[in-house]
């Protein structure tokens, strides 16, 4: 079976770790591919890895009816706001979404507005879509037609709180995550925070009053959680151009024992393809350098027992469990294909 995709957005950076996914998958075949900036030019025009690859192919408009006789599934990966227009169309000409922008992650429209100052005109699509991450909606993201794809520094925060939260090992009521980002996340254009020459051999906090990200972790944990939980999150840019390092700092209920967290993890992850938890080794905790160009995601932590605190770890590629892999991660599952089709590549190293 060949499935033929389109990719709304494809000449940033997450839309050409995309297309690079797409290239190898097996079971795809890509058949359209927007970007505004760089109509009519060929793919591997600008994205130079992918030379070869697409060798026919250029970058074409958004046109709905052209995609959906084309098309059987499309990603569109685009900022916020812009989605909002798109998707609904989409949908409305029989489509299958998936969604790699914030405007479909959160499902109460209250929420949109507090977090990305505006209203959500589609608030029946808020109800029916499912939040693509696969460890917990697994079996929600068969069938349906509209995924939204988890922000990177939600996926890595998510991914490292959950099974500590959902067996009720540490305080809900005050959770700190420290999130360390490479550079890749603020997309393509540059901007005075992410143009190299500001950014290089930074360590620099930003958005420390409260990042948007935040809200979509509150929404998916809170399920196990309960009512009580309280996320606290500040992301630091730092000097490399991939990578995500989430370090969630938590107080340990009475009783809790580094086997018992061990215990948790093992539980909930120890099938899971692409979680692998660290315990171990040359390298004792997670580290988003030996997952680069994946879909993997490390989860490790260390206990200080004199006062009772976990310091939980998770780490991914920002453009790969993040964003573009994830996103793939969720077409096999929504279209009845192996889920690690396409995804099963080692990371890079040394990088």
């Amino acid at each position: 079976m060949t499935i033929k995709v389109a990719v709304i957005g494809a000449s940033g950076y997450t839309g050409g770790e995309l297309l690079r996914v797409l290239a190898t998958h097996g079971n795809v075949e890509l058949v359209h591919a927007t970007s505004r900036e760089y109509l009519g030019k060929y793919i591997g025009w600008v994205h130079p890895n992918l030379r070869g690859f697409y060798s026919n192919l250029k970058f074409g408009e958004v046109d709905v009816d052209r995609i959906s006789d084309k098309a059987d599934i499309v990603f569109t990966n685009l900022p916020a706001g812009a989605s909002l227009e798109i998707v609904p169309r989409l949908i409305e000409v029989g489509m299958r979404v998936i969604d790699l922008g914030p405007d479909f992650r959160l499902r109460d429209p209250e929420q949109y507005q507090k977090w990305y100052g505006r209203e959500h005109p589609h608030r029946d699509l808020l109800e029916r879509r499912v939040y693509g991450l696969p460890e917990l909606h697994r079996d929600r993201i068969r069938g349906v037609d509209l995924v939204a794809c988890p922000g990177c520094n939600s996926t890595a925060t998510i991914l490292t709180l959950m099974p500590v939260l959902r067996d009720r090992l540490v305080e809900a009521g005050r959770v700190a995550v420290d999130v360390k980002v490479g550079s890749s996340e603020a997309g393509r254009k540059p901007a005075p925070g992410s143009h190299h020459p500001e950014r290089a051999n930074v360590m620099r906090p930003y958005e420390a009053e409260g990042h948007r990200h935040v809200a979509e972790v509150e929404q998916e944990l809170i399920e196990f959680a309960g009512d009580g939980l309280r996320v606290a999150m500040v992301p630091h840019a730092v000097g490399s151009v991939r990578g995500v390092l989430a370090t969630a700092h938590v107080w340990l209920n009475e009783g809790v024992e580094e086997q018992t967290i061990w215990r948790s993890y093992a539980r909930y992850y120890g099938k899971e393809p692409f979680v692998r938890i660290v315990r171990g080794g040359v390298m004792r905790y997670p580290d988003p350098k030996y997952v680069l160009g994946s879909n993997f995601c490390d989860i490790g932590f260390a206990v200080e027992g004199r006062i009772m605190r976990g310091a939980l770890f998770g780490a991914i590629d920002n453009l790969m469990k993040g964003a573009a892999g994830q996103a793939v991660q969720c077409m096999n599952i929504m279209l009845g294909l192996d889920e690690v089709t396409g995804l099963m590549s080692p990371p890079i190293s040394p990088i």
